[in-house]
């Protein structure tokens, strides 16, 4: 079955947060219920039915299942909107501690996603450490 390209910035915004909580090979019950939360407060997302968000991440699905994660993260990044490039950078390191664990597989795949967004020099690395020290658990000790 061929799938129809990333189009819109809607949908390159979702197709960021799949391939974060999908780039380790896994997709847990809470990095799923993580990506829920982190799209449907936001618009378009909001105003979605049921169906229209299922169907996005279904076809999103197809894409990663068919393409990779990799593929799916340029053609994400060639159709998001240039303003939501350090917003989708941030909630993909947000979204990969969503299981709080990190793996060399998460790491890659944000060094991969910030070298696409050409975010310019330094600055994905500023996001992601940023990001990261917002999950550090430290008063658990």
């Amino acid at each position: 079955m061929a799938t129809t390209p990333i189009a819109t910035t809607a949908e390159a915004f979702a197709a960021v947060a799949l391939a974060a909580v999908a780039c380790d090979g896994e997709l847990a019950n809470l990095e799923i219920r993580a990506l829920r939360q982190q799209l449907e407060y936001r618009k378009p997302y909001r105003d979605y039915s049921e169906r229209q968000m299922g169907d996005l991440l279904d076809r999103l699905l197809a894409i990663l299942r068919a393409q990779g994660v990799s593929e799916l993260i340029q053609q994400a990044a060639a159709a998001l909107a240039p303003d939501l490039k350090e917003t989708a950078l941030a909630m993909a390191a947000s979204l990969i501690h969503a299981d709080h664990i990190q793996t060399p597989e998460e790491v890659a795949f944000l060094e991969e996603l910030g070298t696409l967004l050409a975010l310019g020099s330094g600055r994905a690395t500023q996001i992601v450490e940023v990001i990261s020290l917002l999950h550090r658990d430290s008063i658990a000790s």
